[in-house]
């Protein structure tokens, strides 16, 4: 395997837009829940020092639970929403060594794999065939396949299955694009575009703040890159994801400065969907070898899916990913401030690679099920947001429906 040497492309601003202090800009007698509540109630914007307030131990987490949920469902009523998906994962090999990452895998290493464009149109088929709605397209970063085969691999699905969403590469491979190609992120993601790119995912995230990022993925898109490339997508009508991975070596002061930064780039562009809090798992990576870190608790999944939703009022959609966080603790979170459960998720590796037990594939009946066992109403929606309608005589055939509203 190859050291990475080069220097991607970054952006010149490190920190964009939000220049976030440390806490105690503002008196911590001044803060409370009742006078977070009522900003809440009123619809106004949370600042730094109350969103790390609301991590605190002390702060019952059952009350922070309550706002999350009325925001909720000022936002999106009773509904849950899930769509039927797969995941493509092309390659594993990756030119980065993210310590946080059990996926990748050198160019010789047993565990190394390159899809071939059968074994790629297969996975599409079965797709298809089992009334996918979007397949989910992200994998390592392979040094000896140029930009064309990434582009391929996108244009070949779509060529053969035009209705399957493509929601392909994260902002950490378009900047490794750049690298390759020596084009603009505009360039190359309008290449993308006119090859059948539907939206892209918002992995690659991790945490913003300098003193985490540069000791759990150094070489990575910085910051400022990752915000410039999903700005660049949603001026080009390209919707797209955000995440951000928790529960290793960042506090909440990091949290909610990355979830501020967020909030401040879709105030510029609009065109994040939803938010996707990842728990960090902590098998078979060297992050956790070396720090001795254990998966997060559940209460600490709570209250990060309960935090992210009261910080990100400009979002429509905060999301729930059974994968990692577990099919009871995903359930809970639907009253944590989570309007979205994901979907039926077949051929997952990232996160199972890294501990996860959780099944490989979930049934619609089973999701359905979940969702009316937690309170709420199961609607099926397709990539952006728009109510899918299925054949009641063949459920693999469906119509695109209305957009689901958004309070």
């Amino acid at each position: 395997m190859i050291a990475l040497t080069v220097r991607l492309p970054q952006h010149k601003n490190i920190l964009p837009f939000y220049s976030a202090k440390r806490p105690g800009m503002i008196r911590a007698d001044k803060i409370s829940l009742d006078t977070i509540g009522k900003k809440v109630e009123n619809g106004e914007r949370l600042n730094l020092d109350e969103g790390v307030f609301l991590y605190r131990d002390d702060v019952p987490l059952n009350e922070v639970a309550e706002l999350a949920n009325k925001v909720r469902e000022r936002k999106n009523g009773n509904y849950a929403y899930f769509n039927i998906n797969t995941h493509l994962n092309p390659t594993n090999v990756c030119v980065y060594r993210c310590n946080f990452c059990a996926f990748r895998a050198d160019l010789r290493d047993p565990r190394g794999y390159l899809m071939s464009d059968e074994q790629i149109l297969a996975r599409g088929q079965e797709a298809v065939d089992n009334g996918c709605t979007e397949m989910h397209i992200v994998g390592g970063l392979h040094h000896q396949k140029k930009f064309d085969w990434y582009v391929n691999v996108v244009k070949i699905l779509h060529d053969t299955f035009p209705m399957l969403h493509l929601k392909a590469w994260t902002a950490v491979e378009i900047n490794w694009f750049e690298f390759l190609t020596k084009k603009s992120v505009r360039e190359i993601l309008e290449i993308l575009r006119d090859a059948g790119l539907g939206s892209m995912p918002g992995g690659g995230a991790e945490i913003f703040h300098r003193e985490v990022r540069d000791q759990i993925c150094e070489h990575k898109a910085d910051t400022g890159k990752w915000h410039e490339i999903h700005r660049t997508a949603h001026e080009l009508g390209i919707k797209t994801n955000a995440t951000m991975l928790y529960g290793h070596i960042e506090n909440a002061y990091h949290r909610v400065d990355h979830l501020i930064r967020l909030r401040e780039t879709q105030d510029v562009s609009g065109g994040f969907q939803t938010f996707i809090p990842l728990a960090f798992h902590p098998d078979n990576t060297e992050l956790a070898e070396l720090r001795k870190l254990k998966k997060p608790s559940v209460m600490m999944d709570l209250r990060t899916m309960a935090v992210s939703r009261l910080m990100l009022d400009n979002f429509p959609h905060i999301k729930a990913y059974w994968i990692m966080l577990g099919i009871g603790t995903a359930q809970t979170a639907l009253s944590y401030g989570a309007d979205d459960i994901d979907g039926t998720v077949r051929h997952e590796l990232i996160y199972h690679d890294a501990g996860a037990t959780t099944p490989e594939v979930m049934s619609v009946e089973d999701i359905q099920r979940l969702i009316v066992e937690a309170g709420r109403e199961p609607v099926e929606r397709d990539t952006v947001y728009n109510r899918v309608i299925r054949d009641p005589q063949n459920q693999s055939e469906w119509t695109t429906g209305e957009p689901v509203e958004v309070g």
